[in-house]
């Protein structure tokens, strides 16, 4: 964001190349940390073609489609396919808190609208709604649901996904903090917040992990392990951002409700950028 709140195109493309140059395998697209719930509809499609443009096939471009109307997801999940978005995310709808049923159906409706591959998010600590993992494997028979990003921090449930879905279903951690036992477990990587900041440690981290080097990726966690505690000081995107523009890749512009990181929190963070070795 610009600091008058307008779009900065200019460094979104920046941050593609500083992504593709630091080994980052594939690019969110209007996710949480890009500030989605603050985009009106056309923004967010514009975000979701500029980055597909920039990134040139350089890397996969997943992006974020998900919404608390099955008929919005369908909408921004068909604009994502046009723009020519490699996959989909989609978080489970928020505030409406549906049931599993529901859950199920919104997800159906949505994969059968549009034939994009698509990953469940799965994050109740921000939406209210907990997808669980008797509902993932409901919904892994559905061709082109390929993955789901779960974000609760709780390792068990890869080994419940894993036995429901099979191992060509992607399992994608959503909890930077708990990352490297999540792919140590079996999981497939991650989709990440601390990455956005430390992106080559990050993937050096997980790719000891995926490989079953626990001692390499255990040292390597515990350099980023102050990133993945105080990017959370105060709300995703707020410190992210602020790290970002302090590496020089952003300007310093967020938007209302979202306000920019306080000053008594700056040391933390740039304590822990420090530590990972960014800054």
């Amino acid at each position: 964001m610009e600091a008058d709140g307008s779009l900065d195109v200019t460094s979104l493309r920046r941050l593609v190349d500083f992504h593709v140059e630091q080994g980052t395998d594939a690019i969110v697209a209007v996710g949480t940390t890009g500030e989605s719930a603050t985009l009106d509809e056309e923004e967010h499609c514009n975000v979701i073609r500029w980055v597909v443009e920039q990134s040139a096939g350089r890397v996969p471009v997943i992006a974020g489609t998900g919404a608390n109307s099955t008929t919005e997801a369908i909408s921004l999940t068909r604009a994502a396919k046009q723009a020519g978005a490699d996959a989909c995310l989609l978080v489970t709808p928020y505030y409406n808190k549906p049931t599993q049923e529901g859950l199920y159906r919104h997800y159906k409706a949505v994969a059968e609208a549009v034939d994009i591959p698509q990953i469940l998010y799965n994050v109740p600590g921000r939406t209210g709604c907990d997808m669980l993992p008797e509902t993932v494997g409901r919904l892994c028979g559905v061709p082109n649901i390929v993955g789901v990003k779960e974000a609760t921090g709780k390792l068990e449930r890869v080994k419940q996904i894993r036995d429901l879905c099979g191992a060509d279903f992607a399992l994608y951690s959503g909890d930077d903090a708990t990352t490297r036992e999540f792919c140590l477990l079996g999981g497939d990587g991650t989709i990440t917040v601390t990455g956005n900041v430390a992106p080559r440690l990050m993937h050096d981290m997980v790719a000891a992990a995926l490989a079953g080097d626990a001692a390499l990726a255990q040292a390597l966690d515990a350099k980023l392990e102050a990133l993945h505690r105080d990017l959370f000081i105060e709300s995703n995107p707020i410190p992210v951002k602020w790290a970002v523009q302090q590496m020089g890749l952003m300007k310093a512009g967020i938007r209302l409700p979202l306000t920019w990181l306080s000053d008594p929190c700056h040391e933390a963070v740039r304590s822990a950028m420090r530590q990972a070795g960014v800054i």
